[in-house]
């Protein structure tokens, strides 16, 4: 399982997005990171498991956190 790293929201409300050493780009919602994380080769991967997820480290803010 790779690390995946969400930072914390910017001022437009977006969220950059680390998966392992690469930067996977800026989400603006769960399903963003969702599309993320399966162009990393975790197909079966549901927004209900980013919500939840051990493996996946919040900054400035859990999964509802999205305002800059």
């Amino acid at each position: 399982m790779p690390q995946v790293i969400v930072y914390p929201p910017a001022e437009d409300g977006g969220r950059r997005v680390r998966v392992g050493p690469t930067f996977a780009g800026m989400a603006y919602t769960l399903i963003d990171i969702v599309e993320f994380l399966r162009a990393a080769g975790m197909d079966d991967v549901e927004p209900e498991d980013v919500t939840s997820a051990e493996w996946i480290e919040w900054r400035g803010g859990g999964p509802a956190a999205w305002q800059g």
